[in-house]
């Protein structure tokens, strides 16, 4: 009875090694699918939080991407109130589609020539770590006129990694509401050409040229509640698709995306699953 009982036992053992087995080639296989839908490249995506945010900002987005098995490299960068950059994480030399999560110390400071040149930062220390060329960017909210005041001031930089992709969500390009506009104030043109410009758009507008033959792409998202305000309720889709005027006919690709309801609030735009996947199909989807 012992050695039935042993034979039973090895039995067992034999028909959950060879399930596992089975279960973990699956898995392989999924996963294999999933990722020929997707570039194989090593273009590093910076992602960058807005006011008073942080890399947690950045986490559904980047836990979508991947989840879609767009990747399994991410890191993040550390800003220090000095302008410091640490990197947590390290990437191998044949990481596929990594990803940085930017964090800024001071996430609150208004000077964009500072915070551009924090951003510029972390990409020559990428730059030296990884001899990385070229990089995407993801922005969310104020992230995005940082990274607008980046393009004006080093955009023409040909010693830096060079943008290849950009994805902007909820931009504040011509000001923010009930700060230096009100509710249903300043409009645009079907060129995006908006009735007032706040500081400091216009000096923002050598960025047409700065963009002209570069071949960038770029996605510009913002929510609207649909409750009156053309808002996602910090900031007016006006001040958003003021984006086009900006850049013009210059970048190889624009569109425009708006999304509508309370899960198109300002910082619900970051943690929804249709914008997550929005940006990865157009980030690293194959034509």
């Amino acid at each position: 009875m012992k050695k039935l009982w042993i034979w039973i036992a090895l039995l067992l053992v034999l028909i959950i090694t060879t399930i596992v087995i089975i279960v973990h080639q699956k898995q392989s296989t999924n996963h294999h699918v999933r990722q020929t839908n997707f570039v194989n490249g090593q273009t590093p995506t910076l992602f960058l939080h807005g006011y008073g945010g942080s890399a947690n900002s950045e986490t559904f987005m980047v836990k979508q991407a991947e989840d879609r098995s767009v990747t399994r490299n991410v890191i993040t960068a550390f800003v220090s109130k000095e302008g410091n950059v640490t990197l947590k994480g390290h990437f191998n030399q044949d990481a596929v589609n990594p990803i940085v999560k930017l964090e800024l110390e001071d996430n609150k400071q208004g000077n964009l020539e500072e915070n551009a040149k924090w951003f510029k930062s972390v990409l020559v220390k990428l730059q030296g770590e990884y001899k990385i060329k070229q990089f995407n960017f993801v922005g969310h909210s104020m992230g995005n006129l940082t990274f607008a005041q980046y393009m004006r001031t080093y955009g023409e930089d040909a010693s830096l990694p060079q943008l290849y992709k950009q994805v902007n969500i909820a931009g504040t390009f011509n000001g923010v509401l009930n700060m230096n506009e009100t509710v249903n104030e300043i409009s645009v043109d079907s060129n995006g050409k908006p009735s007032r410009m706040n500081p400091p758009y216009n000096q923002l507008r050598v960025l047409k040229d700065i963009y002209k033959g570069k071949d960038i792409a770029v996605l510009n998202i913002f929510g609207d509640l649909e409750d009156g305000t053309h808002s996602d309720g910090r900031v007016s889709n006006s001040s958003s698709q003021s984006l086009k005027y900006l850049l013009g006919n210059s970048p190889k690709h624009y569109k425009e995306s708006k999304y509508q309801g309370k899960s198109a609030q300002h910082s619900q735009l970051h943690e929804n699953k249709e914008v997550a996947n929005e940006l990865i199909d157009f980030l690293w989807k194959k034509n």
